[in-house]
């Protein structure tokens, strides 16, 4: 996973855990996942406003 052994992973999270405090992880966790899943839904929501005014669209040939 981009390159990072169990050492990198491991040494990460221990920093996070210093610099945060464990109590708070529960709560970041669930800002990031919010975070992601409201990116999610924004980017299919404009996909499919994308693909409904590609319906709506007139098409142009070549003259």
């Amino acid at each position: 996973m981009f390159g990072l052994g169990t050492q990198e992973l491991m040494l990460i999270l221990i920093i996070v855990v210093v610099l945060f405090g464990a109590t708070r992880l529960p709560q970041i966790g669930s800002g990031i996942g919010q975070a992601i899943r409201n990116f999610k839904k924004s980017v299919s929501e404009a996909d499919a406003d994308g693909e409904e005014s590609k319906k709506k669209a007139p098409v142009k040939g070549n003259e």
